[in-house]
């Protein structure tokens, strides 16, 4: 049985979730709050969520990373049990970045492999608005 690369050559190019963990491109969600949600595979947040939405802005009150990253996992939860197509799903979050009004927050949610050589399932959580 012949592999992928000895089919189709050497790849182009090719990023794996390990680069894009270490170059800080995606953030690991803390495993207990994952299953605390409901989710059975490792949950991975782009930092561009990571940073606008997880992250507390300063000055910004009664407001905390986990409870923040609770919320995006909550609702990434709620969109993935209900029916609908296969593929990325769409929900919403509210988040407060100052101290008035929270804002809605259109954010994905696809399930792939965990690398390029690691077939196991993991979740990604991306922005659709920022």
């Amino acid at each position: 049985m012949s592999t992928l690369q000895e089919v189709y050559g050497e790849p182009i190019y090719s990023y794996t979730r390990k680069q894009a963990i270490d170059d800080g491109q995606q953030v690991k969600a803390p495993e207990s709050l994952c299953a605390n949600a409901g989710f059975k595979w490792p949950v991975f947040i782009t930092r561009e969520v990571w940073d606008n939405l997880v992250e507390v802005p300063e000055g910004v009150e009664a407001q905390d990373i986990t409870g923040r990253m609770w919320d995006i996992l909550w609702m990434a939860s709620l969109s993935a049990r209900k029916p609908g197509p296969e593929g990325p799903r769409q929900f919403t979050v509210y988040v407060r970045n100052n101290n008035r009004k929270a804002q809605p927050h259109t954010l994905y949610m696809d399930c792939g492999p965990m690398d390029i050589d690691d077939p196991a399932p993991a979740i990604t959580i991306a922005a659709g608005d920022l």
